[in-house]
C-alpha cells in the first residue's frame, strides 16, 4: 500500500497555481515504540501558508518537501499509552494520508462535544484568533462600532459574532452580495458592504458608521483597510490578523500615509499571530464551546472532499470561494 503526500514543487509567483504542487507516493510509514500511526481526516487550508511558501512567514516550506498545516487525524495504530486506537487528535502535520508521530505535539479531540471539523474552525485556530485578537487588542465595549474585513471568512465571521455578544454595532466587508446575506442572516452583522461593487469604500463606511469606527478587525489590508482607517475615531484600536489582499503581490503596494492619522487620532495598530498566545488556548476554547452550546455563536464551513483537492482548496482562499472555514475532508 502506498502513502500519498503533497509537496511544494516550486515557490508561487503571484497567485498560487496547481502546478506549484506535486502529489507523490511513498512507502507506508510504520509506527515504532512510543509512536502512533495517524490517518488524516480533515485538513485546514489557511492564507498564512502562502507566506511559508515564499519565505516571509517562518518556518518556511522547503521545496520538494510536504506542505503542512493543522490537521484532524485518527489514531489507527498506537504504541503510546497516551493515545488509544480510534481516538482523534489535532496537530500541525504534513499533507499526507498517513504519518507517524511521537504524540508530543498532539491534542486530543472530543468528538462528542462538536463535529471533528469544528476543531479546525470555531474551536480551533480560527476561533482562537478571532477571540484573542478582538478581546486583547480591539478591547470592544458595549455601544462601540466594530468593522470587520473578510467578514464572511473563517476568522472574520467569528470576530463579528463576538462583537455582537459584547454589544457592538458590527459592520462587515465582503466580496459578494451572497456573502452580505450570509453575514447578516447567519452571523448577525448589522450592516455589510460589497467592496467589489462599492466605488468609494471610504464614503460607504462613513455612511454606515455615522459615529465613526472604534475598532477595525483587519483580515485583508490594502485599499480596503485604507478606507476603513480613514474613518477611525480617536483612540481607535486595530488588530491586524491578516493581509490576504497582499499575500500574492509581486511588487510592494503603496497606499495613503497612515502615520499622521495614527498620531492625530491616537490609534493603536497591533499585529497578531496566534502562536504567541498558546497559554490562553484552553480557557478561550472553553468560552467558545460554551457560546456554541448556548447558540450565541455559529459557524460556516466550505468542505471539499478528496486528498487531491488540497491545492485547489488553498488557491480558492484567494479567489473568495470559501464561506467561513475552508477545509478538505480526506477520503
Amino acid at each position: 500500500m502506498k502513502n500519498r503526500k503533497i509537496t511544494l514543487k516550486k515557490r508561487p509567483v503571484g497567485m498560487p497555481l496547481l502546478s506549484d504542487f506535486n502529489i507523490e507516493e511513498e512507502l507506508m510509514p510504520v509506527s515504532g515504540e512510543g509512536e502512533v500511526l495517524l490517518k488524516s481526516a480533515y485538513v485546514s487550508v489557511d492564507p498564512y501558508l502562502r507566506g511559508k511558501m515564499n519565505g516571509t512567514h517562518p518556518p518556511i516550506f522547503e521545496l520538494n518537501e510536504p506542505v503542512s498545516s493543522k490537521i484532524i487525524a485518527e489514531v489507527v495504530e498506537s504504541n503510546n499509552d497516551n493515545f488509544k486506537k480510534g481516538a482523534y487528535v489535532s496537530g500541525y502535520l504534513n499533507w499526507k494520508d498517513y504519518q507517524v508521530s511521537d504524540g508530543k505535539a498532539l491534542q486530543k479531540i472530543d468528538s462528542n462535544t462538536a463535529p471533528l471539523s469544528a476543531y479546525l474552525g470555531v474551536l480551533g485556530i480560527t476561533g482562537l484568533s478571532a477571540y484573542i485578537a478582538l478581546m486583547d487588542i480591539g478591547k470592544p465595549g458595549k455601544g462601540e462600532t466594530l468593522v470587520v474585513s473578510g467578514a464572511a471568512g473563517a476568522v472574520g465571521s467569528i470576530a463579528g459574532q463576538i462583537g455582537k455578544i459584547i454589544g457592538c454595532k458590527v459592520v462587515g466587508i465582503v466580496g459578494t452580495d451572497e456573502k452580505i446575506d450570509l453575514i447578516k442572516t447567519k452571523f448577525g452583522y448589522d450592516e455589510a458592504i460589497n467592496y467589489k461593487t462599492t466605488p468609494d469604500l471610504k464614503a460607504a463606511i462613513a455612511q454606515l458608521c455615522s459615529e465613526g469606527v472604534d475598532i477595525y478587525f483587519d483580515n485583508v489590508g490594502g485599499s480596503i483597510s485604507d478606507g476603513v482607517i480613514a474613518n477611525m475615531n480617536n483612540y481607535g484600536r486595530i488588530p491586524v490578523c491578516g493581509t490576504i489582499s497582499n499575500y500574492n503581490d509581486i511588487k510592494a503596494q503603496t497606499g495613503p500615509s497612515l502615520l499622521p492619522i495614527v498620531v492625530y487620532k491616537f490609534l493603536t495598530i497591533q499585529g497578531f499571530l496566534i502562536g504567541d498566545h498558546a497559554v490562553r488556548f484552553p480557557g478561550v476554547i472553553a468560552q467558545l464551546s460554551a457560546w456554541l452550546k448556548e447558540g450565541k455563536i455559529t459557524y460556516s464551513e466550505t468542505i471539499l472532499e478528496g486528498f487531491d483537492k488540497l491545492p485547489e482548496a488553498f488557491i480558492g482562499l484567494f479567489e473568495g470561494r470559501n464561506e467561513g472555514k475552508m477545509i478538505v475532508k480526506i477520503d
